[in-house]
Formats: structure tokens, sequence, C-alpha cells
């Protein structure tokens, strides 16, 4: 089962590199889900000098006051054969065989993230040790627990301090390792107080006993030890670092370990606890249960990659393609996103989408209504007739039929059916305008370019401008066609009239009698009635066809052309994308590669078990 510590040892340090070590964030974090060892206790509680012990090397830095002052992920690796060596993820083409450059690396590395100002930060240092002297494992040295603030750091780095500690051990997949020392009241263990207010049952902390050879004569820790005084699920495991003297001297790591083997053997005390106590049998158990806790967590932990796969895909997805580097890439993209603002835009014509069918209103209902406003029976009046037809006839008497009367009676009748045709022209531009900021709010990608979603709404609503001007063009000339050219066949089935319409000796205002004069009004009513019903039907077919038809086939025509002109520069400016959404999906995409590799990592190791 070595082959899962290895698998969270290697996303960890993925996490780590991608910045995702478990802080708030409003991105998913994988770093929460895998179980980790982290190592707490409280200033000269010999919390170093465990990991140390563990390790079998010096390599942690020493001092007064708060020395930890950012998580160290420790990833031990146990080789066969070989000399011992260790590499920092952030030099990770250097390899570290002076265990007393990696103390100095540590400090330097701590100080590059906070200054020299001795303030604390939660960006993890992450060091591999490679040595045959180890186990499998991967431990989180955090900042000790204090209560007092030193000369240098202000007064809120106590807080802070417990702040970062809680922020590791209140997640369920971390396993808690208490360091207490034995010369202090166990009730008085900063490690143990904090311990037991996020895990109260004791159901992932393993306590440990430092300092058990410095306690008072007379006095021991088998109880605590024994589980008598303090209960825990996991048994207490005592541990005898080596003295200030040892360190000084520079004592081998191994030795002090086979002086600590003795120490619980040869103590009366402690010789019945002996084979469950020490660095190296604290090593072994943590490492046996890290990898038991990891193995049930491989599903959920699977569970959770697959949905946060999803959910980073749909959201980068909702963020839209990243910008192209060259010119010849960004007019590409700015094409095809006006291909996809035009194909939504034909949708609405086509009644794929809604919107379209207010066009056909137009026609069906409000050209026809303005047609029937116009009331032509009060523009044939009797006066307006008799005053049409004798003004034509001028000072002539008329001899067989009032034509130029005729003529003028239907040309004014005529000319107010420009009104209702430019008014069809116009509605079926505003509601074509109308689809246009439609189809800009529904194209998704043009959200991102608010420069290019200006640019591509007003190009349209040019392009519908010169359209509308050609469709008032071509459907006026419809009416002044009907005007300047009568149907004579209408006219010629007409019944002749039998009299002579009018005696001319009579006064001007008596050529014409009543019954003619309202005879002459019916006939080009109904002359006008049957070009009306003539322009209802064409009136349409113009519009549609000068509008409608050009604006599904042409609507960005001119916007292309431009574009083709534009340099690499003024391309640029169209796609000004807003810095954050480009953060955000650079931060995305690195977390899903995270992910995927996280998924592929997980998934050889389950089908290889």
């Amino acid at each position: 089962m070595e082959n899962l510590i290895s698998l969270v040892n290697k996303l960890q340090r993925a996490c780590t590199a991608l910045g995702d070590h478990g802080e708030e964030s409003a991105l998913p974090t994988l770093w929460d889900s895998l179980p980790a060892i982290a190592v707490v206790g409280g200033q000269s509680s010999g919390k170093s000098s465990v990991l140390e012990s563990i390790v079998g090397k010096d390599f942690l830095p020493r001092g007064s006051g708060i020395v930890t002052r950012r998580p160290l992920v420790l990833q031990l690796h146990k080789i066969e054969e070989g000399r011992e060596y260790a590499e920092f993820l952030h030099l990770p083409r250097k390899r570290f065989t002076d265990f007393a450059a990696v103390r100095k690396e540590i400090s330097d590395e701590t100080d590059r993230e906070t200054g020299r100002s001795k303030q604390i930060s939660p960006v993890p240092i992450h060091l591999s040790i490679y040595s045959p002297n180890v186990v499998n494992l991967t431990l989180i040295d955090l900042p000790g627990l204090t209560k007092v603030a030193i000369e240098g750091q202000p007064d809120s780095v106590v807080q802070d301090i417990e702040t970062m500690v809680r922020s590791f051990i209140e997640k369920p997949n971390c396993i808690i390792l208490a360091i207490s020392p034995a010369n202090q009241d166990l009730a008085t263990s900063d490690a143990i107080k904090i311990s037991r207010e996020v895990d109260p049952k004791g159901e992932r902390t393993f306590g440990v006993l430092t300092k058990i050879d410095l306690m008072d004569k007379g006095t021991d820790a088998v109880d605590i030890l024994e589980g008598k005084a303090y209960r825990l699920q996991f048994p207490w495991i005592g541990v005898v670092n080596r003295s200030q003297a040892d360190i000084n001297k520079s004592v081998d790591m191994i030795a002090a370990r086979r002086r600590e083997r003795d120490y619980f053997s040869n103590t009366p005390e402690y010789k019945h606890l002996a084979s469950r106590m020490g660095s190296e049998y604290l090593g072994k158990i943590l490492s046996k249960h890290l990898e038991t806790v990891i193995k049930s967590r491989i599903p959920g932990i699977q569970s959770l990659i697959s949905k946060t796969i999803a959910e980073l895909e749909a959201e980068l997805s909702r963020l839209g393609k990243p910008i192209a580097a060259d010119a010849g890439g960004k007019l590409y993209m700015i094409m095809e996103i006006c291909r996809i603002f035009d194909q939504i835009y034909k949708e609405h014509l086509d009644g794929v989408r809604p919107g379209g069918d207010k066009i056909y209103n137009v026609f069906d209902n409000q050209l026809p209504a303005a047609l029937k406003r116009l009331q032509f029976d009060k523009q044939l009046a009797m006066d307006n007739v008799r005053k049409l037809i004798t003004e034509a006839d001028g000072y002539q008497p008329h001899l067989i039929a009032p034509e130029q009367g005729y003529r003028r009676l239907i040309d004014s009748s005529l000319v107010t059916i420009r009104g209702p045709a430019e008014a069809a022209v116009d509605a079926v531009h505003g509601l074509l305008k109308e689809l246009v900021h439609k189809a800009v709010s529904e194209t998704h990608e043009l959200k991102q370019y608010p420069s290019l979603r200006v640019e591509v709404g007003a190009a349209a609503v040019e392009a519908l401008e010169r359209m509308r001007d050609e469709s008032r063009k071509a459907t006026l000339q419809l009416v002044d066609m009907e005007c300047s050219y009568l149907t004579v066949d209408f006219f010629r089935k007409l019944p002749q009239d039998v009299e002579k319409g009018g005696n001319p000796t009579h006064s001007i205002f008596d050529r014409y009698n009543d019954s003619y004069l309202r005879r002459i009004g019916a006939t080009v009513l109904q002359y006008v009635n049957m070009v009306c019903v003539t322009l209802r039907n064409s009136i349409p077919k113009s519009i549609v066809y000068c509008q409608v038809r050009e604006a599904k086939r042409s609507l960005l025509d001119h916007f292309f052309a431009d574009l083709g002109k534009r340099d690499p520069k003024q391309l640029g400016k169209l796609l000004d994308e807003d810095p954050a959404v480009m953060e955000r999906r650079a931060a995305l995409s690195k977390r899903l590669e995270l992910y995927r590799s996280a998924q592929a990592e997980i998934d050889a190791v389950a089908w290889s078990k």
C-alpha cells in the first residue's frame, strides 16, 4: 500500500505548486480532501525534535521565539539504498545532501515569503526527503502555539497562529499529531487543548509525549501513556529526544534512536510499554494509519475529483475561450463570434427563437388596419368630388367624360397610402433592431468582450438602417407606380353613362348633377380599394425582400469588410476582456489540469489494486 502514500504525496506537491494549500478560496480545493498528518504543539514542546527523530536528520531551524512561521509539508520517501538527500518544490532541479543547507533554505524561503518581519504565512514550504532510514509518510509541521508575541511581531500573531493551526486540523481528513511535554501538566498542553476542541472524541488524534526523561524524580508518565489520565482512541506514544547538549555536539541521530530504545527497555516504569514507544515506532504507526485512512478515502476523493472536473469545465465553458495571441487568430476569433451572433439572429427570424412572428403581425394586422383607417369615403365625399372634377375641366366644358377629374381623385386618394407603407417599413425596422439587441444579449461569447459587443450591435443596427432606407424607397415606388398608371380594363368594364354629363349653358357649379358625381366617387373608391388589396400583398413582399431577407443574408457584411482592414492592435482592442476574467480562466485551467492529472493518478492506483 506504499503507493497510496506516494500518490497523496504527488497530489500534495501538485496542489502546493498550484497554490492550493487549504486556505480560504473561492475555487474548489483538492488539498482539503487529501488525508494528512498535522503536527501541533506549543513552543518548546519538543515538536522539532520529534520530527527530526522520525527523519533521522537535523534539518529544522532552531532558536528562541517563533521559529516555524510557515507550514512545512514534509514528505518522507523510503529508498532501498543510496545517499540520503532532500528536494524543495520551489527548487525542483536542486538536490540537497547537506542537511545544514536544508535548514538554511527553510529559513531563507520563509523570509522570502514573509520578509524579515517575523510575520507568519499560510503558504507552505514543500520538502521531500529520500532516505533508507525513514518510512513513507507525510507530515505537516505547523507553527508552534504561543501565548506571547516576541519583539518585532504584532500582538495579533498569537491569534494568527492559532487560526492557521485550526484551519488545518479542523478538516475531517486531517490526522492530528498532538505533541505535549511530559514535564508539564497535561491540562495546560496547548496541543491537547486545541485538538480536543476540533476532535472532542479523539478519533483522529495521536498523542505524543516528549521529554519523559526530564520529569522530576519520583514521577513518571505511565498513567498518560496507558491512557488513564487522558484517553484517546489511539494509544499514547512516548519519545525521548536528544538533549540540548546532544544537539550542540551534533550527536548522530541513529545513535540517539538507539539510546531512546535503551531508555524505554531499561527503565522499570516503561519496560512493559517499550514495544510501542519511541520515534521509530511513532513513524511506523503513523505511516500504517495514514495508509489505512487514504485507502478508505479513495472513493470519496474520486467522487470529489469527478464532480469538480465537471464544475470547472462548466465554468470554463461559461467564461469562453482564451484570446488568441496572433493577429490571424484574433481575426478568426472575432469572425467566429460574429457568426454565432448571426446564427442566433437568423434563428429569431426563422422562428427557432421567439420574436420573428411579430414581423408577420405587422403585415397581417398593422398594415391592413392602417389602410382601413385612411377612410377613402371621406376623401371621395360629394363636395370634394365636385371640387376636383370641376377644377379639372378648367374653363372648358367637359365633352365626353371627366378623365382628368378621375385621375386627380385617384391620385389624391392613392397618395395617402404612402403613410401606412412607410409605417410598415419603420415597424419592421424597429422589430429587426429589437432582435439585434436580443441576439447580442443571447450571444454568450459577446459578453466576454464589451468593445466587440458594442461594435457588433452598432454595425448590425447601421446595416438595418441602410436596408430600411432601401426598403422605404422600393415600397413607396410601389405606391407611386399605382398612381402613375391606372388599370384601364377596370374602367372599360364599367357601364357607359347615357347622360350627356351636364349642360354647358349652366354655371360652372352645375355642370354635373349629384347622382353623376356620386357615381364617380363610388367608381373611384372601388378602384382605390382594388389597388389597396394589391398593395396590401405587395408591400410586405417589398419589405421582406429589402429588409428581412437582406438582414438574414448580409447583416454584418460591411462589418466583416471593415475588419479585414484593421491592424492587430485595433483587433486586440475589440477583444478587451476583463482582466479578472482572464485571471479566473487561467486559474481554472491550471486547477482543471491538476484535477485531471489527479484523476488519472488515482485511477491508475485503483486499477492496479
